[in-house]
């Protein structure tokens, strides 16, 4: 599984992140994280709010900043069939 994190660096972007790693720990899954603040990525997700999250390629969340409940639920169904 592959979480990725969209974000420019705004402090929600980076909150979200430390939620990620909390999240990942937690669900004791292995689950690569990856920060992605290029622009043009972000746009490719056509993701306009951030931080936006993304599970295996699927964008999950924009423009809010998770809790680390929620991402873990998010990880727990997207199972890697996101």
């Amino acid at each position: 599984m592959k979480i990725e994190v969209l974000g420019t660096g705004c402090a929600k972007c980076v909150a979200l992140e430390k939620v990620v790693k909390e999240a990942v720990a937690k669900s004791g899954k292995f689950v690569q994280i990856e920060k992605v603040d290029d622009i043009m990525k972000i746009m490719e997700y056509q993701v306009v709010s951030t931080p936006g999250l993304v599970i295996d390629g699927k964008v999950v969340s924009t423009g809010k900043l998770l809790s680390v409940d929620e991402v873990v639920a998010l990880i727990n169904e997207c199972g890697g069939k996101c």
